[in-house]
């Protein structure tokens, strides 16, 4: 339901600023986009050769090659912004979308509100642009209750100090908020507000904190609602991007309560790139340590670095290549990944450009342009916007997100298709021969339907049971593995601890990395998704053989080369959850305290065994149960959809055999057999190139051209099928 009123408040409202009509784009904002632009083309050939298949095998084939199209049309890759407060990332989400003021660059830090800007999404006319989610009670009262994972902490750890302060701080922001939202407080929990416009004030009111709100019955009060706005997602037009995209701008990591943590920690799990925005003035201070801890659980191949604000320095084109050394330093001394693409621009150059008022920069940052100019320009050349977008980083920062897309999760979706429609093919092929067979009054033996329904049905029994017997040894022996490797953690973390005593006493400061722990858990879940990968392509493959042989006793046909298609192996969710914040993360006044609040050897511990068993519970039980339950979700859905769709393809080609001789004829609009044939062979010579192409979890592809099948009955006959 689309809520133009939300509450029932709003009647009237006019939208002020349109935000959804994108302004001209200048040519030069399409600089970078060159991989992007090349991949965009190959969909949309993908599309048309789709659509052959569309306008070639009647209704039913029409149907197939809709839903091929349509999961094409569907393809959104993700990007997700993360960073410290204050760091630049939603000025360069704007510049990503070409909207310079599109997202309020400089809400307060209170706001823990995901915004998701679904770039040139295909939408039905009446599909909301704008629906903003509030938090439910439940994650509410976890902050307000319990002061959020810092409150949580402290009460563990028994920082009475640290608990009151925070719960002041809360409860400070629970009595604004009541006074703000009245009566409807505690309905709003829970509830999405969607608008089919998009404006400035919409905006300010559920994503921007004001700090002086005046009369709390104001209906248009800025940050009416920002205090529980959870998520946003804006559906918006972007002419400079050849492809729909998904950026997703996250809270700062660095919050009083690590609320805004978990929240990114979430938006991470929905992404395959992550784009890690840095402050050049400060890149990659120990404030930044918990980013280093999150993208440490990304697979290093989809993180893009971009540090910002390069117009804040006063020498750029010398102190870029410190500050990059100073990065790559900082990461290694931490454990960090290695191998990270690192961009450095200015979001603040890019949306100047982009508006074409680089005559307005502020001194300073015109005085840093001028002096990167001085190393990318010839001498005495005049800066153009076009210059300028160039020195922002952004054509490298598309050119980066680009290539992620072209030979990661794009090269998989294009190969996932290019299968699917091979299979459609050889399905229509099947039906075409059944056709010709029966209009030429050839002896046509075929499985009965109910028969061939009972088999589909087993099939389907027989090996979803299978991959999910298949797969609890796999969960069980990674549980077992995960809880050895935390117990072992504790016992050593512990002994670490009491030799600190012994040789030093309680007067001097005991400190221990966490990074151990999370190592070992890391390289416990990458072994187990391999494992879990490698036994889906194997219940693929399997099915795919039966679903094969269904086709050779459904038809009576010889198979000579031909083989059903079995899809990739699955992508799993990275375990992002280790990068959570724990206590012996917190190496400040907060851990000083707790360790001066101990009295005795045995105090220091049983507090601390406790403390940290409590601490890593969380993160232990959402890596067993919640990626484990994800994992297994992933895996089934995706043998059961191929099930399915072959299922429903086999099911079409029995059809075939029931309908009557007079229904059959131009059923496939070509009527002459040599030319339907030539067809069949120009579609499989298109959907067959790059349909296994860089596939690494799939190591039995299939043969690149199926030979087309032969009937039994027309085998001492030529090609009559």
């Amino acid at each position: 339901m689309i809520d133009d009123v939300p509450a029932g408040d709003e009647t009237g409202v006019e939208a002020s600023m349109p935000l959804q009509q994108p302004a001209l784009t200048p040519a030069f904002a399409r600089h970078g986009l060159e991989q992007m632009n090349g991949f965009a083309e190959n969909m949309h050939n993908l599309e048309e050769a789709l659509l052959d298949i569309e306008s070639f095998g009647g209704r039913e084939a029409e149907k197939k090659a809709e839903t091929l199209i349509q999961s094409a049309h569907e393809f959104e890759p993700s990007i997700t912004m993360i960073g410290q407060i204050k760091s630049g990332k939603t000025s360069l989400v704007n510049a990503i979308a070409g909207r310079p003021e599109l997202l309020p660059a400089d809400v307060n830090p209170w706001t823990s509100v995901v915004t998701s800007l679904h770039l040139n999404t295909r939408r039905k006319a009446d599909d909301p642009v704008a629906s903003f989610r509030f938090f439910d009670k439940d994650e509410w009262d976890f902050l307000i209750e319990n002061g959020g994972r810092i409150g949580e902490l402290s009460s563990r750890a028994g920082a009475d100090e640290e608990l009151v302060k925070v719960r002041e701080q809360i409860a400070e922001m629970r009595e604004k908020t009541k006074a703000r939202l009245g009566r409807k407080f505690e309905l709003l929990l829970g509830q999405t507000h969607n608008y089919r416009h998009l404006d400035e004030e919409l905006m300010q009111r559920y994503v921007c904190m004001g700090d002086d709100f005046g009369d709390p019955e104001m209906l248009d009060a800025q940050g009416q609602f920002a205090d529980i706005t959870k998520s946003a997602d804006l559906y918006l037009d972007a002419p400079s991007l050849p492809m729909p995209l998904c950026i997703r701008d996250t809270p700062g990591v660095n919050d009083t309560f690590m609320m805004r943590e978990q929240i990114t920690i979430n938006a991470l799990r929905g992404s395959r790139i992550c784009v890690v925005v840095l402050s050049a003035n400060q890149a990659l201070s120990s404030m930044d340590m918990g980013l280093i801890r999150l993208i440490s659980n990304i697979d290093s191949r989809e993180v893009v670095v971009f540090v910002n604000r390069i117009d804040e320095l006063p020498n750029p084109a010398e102190q870029i290549d410190e500050i990059r050394e100073s990065i790559l330093k900082t990461l290694a001394d931490n454990n960090g990944p290695s191998g990270l693409h690192l961009v450095f621009g200015s979001a603040y150059w890019a949306n100047m450009a982009l508006q074409e008022t680089i005559d307005d920069l502020v001194p300073d940052s015109a005085a840093s342009l001028q002096n990167f100019a001085k190393s990318k320009l010839e001498e005495g050349a005049p800066i153009t916007a076009a210059d300028v977008w160039d020195m922002s980083g952004m054509p490298a920062l598309y050119d980066a997100i680009s290539e992620r897309i072209s030979v990661g999760e794009g090269a998989q979706m294009i190969t996932a298709l290019r299968k699917r429609a091979l299979n459609h093919l050889h399905g229509l092929r099947a039906s075409s021969n059944i056709v010709s067979m029966r209009i030429d009054n050839q002896d046509l033996k075929m499985m009965e339907p109910a028969v061939l329904a009972k088999r589909l049905d087993e099939i389907e029994d027989r090996h979803m049971a299978g991959l999910d017997a298949a797969l609890k040894p796999l969960f069980e022996a990674y549980t077992t593995r995960i809880d050895q490797a935390h117990k072992r953690f504790l016992d050593r973390a512990l002994e670490s601890l009491l030799q600190h005593l012994e040789k030093h006493g309680d007067k001097e400061l005991w400190q221990y990395s966490p990074e151990g722990l999370r190592m070992l858990l890391r390289s416990s879940y990458h072994s187990m998704c391999k494992k879990t990968a490698n036994t889906c392509v194997a219940a693929l493959n399997s099915a795919a053989d039966d679903l094969s042989v269904t086709y050779r006793d459904l038809l009576s046909i010889e198979v000579e080369g031909f083989s059903v298609s079995a899809p990739t192996a699955p992508s799993f969710p990275p375990p992002v959850s280790l990068g959570q914040t724990i206590a012996l993360d917190l190496q400040s006044s907060w851990w000083k305290g707790w360790w001066q609040r101990r009295k005795g050897y045995r105090a220091y511990a049983d507090s601390f065994y406790e403390l940290i068993e409590a601490e890593t519970a969380p993160i232990l039980n959402d890596m067993k149960s919640v990626q484990v339950a994800e994992i297994r979700r992933i895996a089934l859905a995706q043998l059961e959809d191929f099930l399915l769709e072959q299922g429903g393809i086999l099911t079409d080609v029995s059809n075939k055999s029931q309908i009557s001789v007079g229904e059959l004829k131009g059923l496939f609009g070509i009527t002459e057999q040599e030319e339907r044939e030539a067809i069949f062979d120009m579609l499989f010579d298109e959907f067959s190139v790059g349909s296994d192409v860089e596939d690494i979890a799939d190591p039995d592809p299939q043969p690149a051209r199926p030979t087309r099948p032969h009937s039994k009955a027309s085998l001492n006959k030529g090609e009559a099928a």
